[in-house]
């Protein structure tokens, strides 16, 4: 399945031929290009976050995902702000339903390391002791997640899916009108 985020945005899939990149065969090159828009979550007013919203989006790539990060470049493209980035075969979303638990478990715990670490980037070291003694003090041993966390969690990722299918639901109809 895929989601519903680029509905009513600029999209767009590439094959470019990049002279040099390969030694041998075809040096063709697939790439995703997508209107980056205005960020749903508020800033604060000291953070350093670039204006563009592509430049934005790019920042955020580069500080969570540096491998896919430096595969991308923000761009203007028809007005609009725009990412563009190299389309490989590891890119391809987990499918969790194919993978036994400890492929599960091995992804699982890959992935909370890089938003770990990006949101520990944030943080100075006082914050992130702090943040660390919080996750201890509440662990519990049946759940490997503070309680407080998991059912945080649960109710954003319920949250998230209600308001997604909402959407998906509203843009359909104004579509059929």
């Amino acid at each position: 399945m895929k989601g519903c985020s680029s509905l009513a945005l600029m999209r767009f899939a590439g094959l470019l031929d990049v002279e040099g990149k390969a030694a041998s065969g075809p040096d063709l090159c697939l790439i995703d290009v997508k209107e980056a828009t205005q960020p749903l979550a508020p800033r604060t007013a000291n953070a350093a976050m670039p204006l563009d919203n592509a430049e934005r989006v790019l920042r955020g790539a580069r500080a969570m995902s540096p491998h896919l990060g430096e595969r991308m470049v923000a761009a203007r493209l028809l007005g609009k702000s725009v990412v563009a980035r190299e389309l490989l075969p590891e890119d391809l979303k987990l499918d969790l339903e194919r993978v036994d638990a400890a492929e599960a478990t091995k992804s699982a715990r890959f992935l909370a390391s890089v938003i770990g670490k990006a949101h520990a980037r944030q943080m100075d070291g006082a914050d992130r002791r702090r943040w660390r003694d919080e996750l201890a003090r509440n662990h519990t041993k049946s759940v490997d997640a503070p309680s407080w966390l998991w059912t945080s969690v649960v109710e954003l990722i319920a949250i998230h899916e209600r308001s997604y299918l909402e959407h998906c639901r509203r843009y359909a109809m104004e579509q059929a009108a």
